[in-house]
């Protein structure tokens, strides 16, 4: 059990995060560009923008099912010592970064190139190290009791499988990037939608 004074409120941190991960996802938008085309060439110019739309929708996904998790996270994390605030940083380095890598994604995605793969392989490890970042995060604070409930160390082990589960396949995706990026993409947003359901059941 953590020492109570050395413990802060979530407030903070939860309302930092809030702001990153608003930024993030507003910086996702940025990089989407009308095109410049000759009259009555619009509706091709646009279908050829897909790889642009494809990957802002995936990684704008991403982000607010990593939002909503977050909040839901720190619903049960009651209180927060030194360590979950530097893990909580780690998330949000990886969660500020991600425009970067979606850019990059967007760009290359429909190249026939090896360029299109290691776009996809940036793109994965991205998500791997956040996925990470917040299963360190809900392992702290089972550690640490710093929920406001108590779990048996079955129920413990489940809910960090939840999480765990979801960051394998995160990182299978390095590897599928170098099969096919437009398959990687497709298998990211899947993987949205898995972590779209609640991943942490309280009492």
């Amino acid at each position: 059990m953590a020492n109570e004074s050395a413990l802060a409120e979530t407030n903070r941190i939860e309302a930092f995060s809030d702001g990153i991960f608003a930024i993030a996802i507003t910086l996702l938008v940025l990089e989407l560009h009308v095109p410049e085309v000759e009259d009555g060439q619009l509706w091709h110019a646009l279908q050829e923008e897909w790889p642009q739309f494809a990957a802002y929708l995936t990684s704008f996904a991403i982000l607010g099912i990593m939002w909503i998790n977050h909040h839901s996270m720190f619903r049960q994390i009651q209180r927060a010592d030194r360590g979950l605030m530097f893990l909580n940083l780690l998330l949000l380095l990886w969660t500020a970064l991600l425009p970067f890598p979606t850019n990059l994604f967007a760009t290359y995605l429909d190249h026939h190139s090896i360029d299109a793969n290691v776009a996809a392989a940036v793109y994965s490890a991205n998500l791997t190290l956040a996925a990470i970042a917040f299963s360190a995060i809900w392992w702290h604070a089972l550690r640490k009791h710093l929920i406001d409930h108590e779990m048996s160390a079955k129920e413990q082990r489940a809910s960090v499988l939840r999480y765990s589960v979801g960051t394998a396949f995160y990182a299978a995706c390095i590897g599928l990037s170098f099969i096919s990026a437009p398959l990687t993409l497709l298998v990211q947003f899947l993987l949205a939608v898995y972590y779209g359901f609640e991943q942490l059941r309280s009492k």
